[in-house]
């Protein structure tokens, strides 16, 4: 499906109604994820997120919110800022509440977007769906997710080699410590030990 027509839905199921104005944001948040310093977090990655959501979209309280919690969790995105998440989230519950979602909704989908920071444990089945679809990229083929390595480099190109993969070795070792990667059974079975070949490669590699 294509974005343009997944956004379209995301909305329809929340009960807001299609205007010119949402049909705006859309643009606006698609000239977001093609900011030139992007090269992981970009379409591209919504798109995969959005693949992803449709194996475990049966197991959300709150489908509608998930959508729109992807479409927004990185909306902000500056790898020199420690704000993302929060930033995110104010947009999207905002822009939840101009268009005619409850304040329900709005307070339900930015905590869903804080869910997705490293260092957050997710609360709930919608809050553990939305985190493994967001991390589903770490238990990809090897191929993409070498690429997705090389991405996550390029946005960092401001760090100075040592330094990067020290930070880096550090996230991958933190997962890597986890009693389980995913959070739903279903990705569990899927893609945990794929995972965890691919950060186990990664960290390798950044500790030679």
């Amino acid at each position: 499906m294509q974005l343009a027509n997944q956004w379209k839905n995301s909305w329809s199921e929340l009960g807001v109604p299609i205007t010119p104005t949402l049909l705006h944001d859309f643009e606006d948040l698609r000239a977001r994820y093609s900011e030139p310093h992007r090269k992981y977090h970009t379409v591209r990655h919504l798109e995969e997120c959005f693949e992803k959501l449709a194996e475990v979209r049966t197991l959300a309280q709150h489908p509608a919110e998930i959508e729109i919690a992807l479409w927004f969790h990185d909306a902000i995105y500056d790898t020199q800022s420690s704000q993302n998440e929060a930033e995110s989230a104010e947009l999207a519950r905002a822009k939840v509440l101009m268009v005619g979602g409850t304040v329900e909704s709005a307070a339900r989908i930015a905590h869903l977007i804080m869910a997705t920071r490293h260092d957050a444990v997710p609360e709930g089945n919608d809050a553990e769906v939305l985190v493994d679809v967001d991390l589903s990229i770490l238990g990809a083929t090897a191929e993409r997710f070498e690429e997705y390595e090389q991405q996550v480099r390029e946005e960092y190109s401001w760090v100075p080699e040592s330094v990067f993969k020290k930070e880096r070795g550090r996230i991958l070792q933190s997962l890597l410590a986890r009693a389980s990667i995913f959070n739903t059974q279903l990705f569990m079975d899927r893609y945990e030990q794929r995972a965890r070949n691919n950060i186990e490669r990664s960290f390798v590699r950044l500790s030679a």
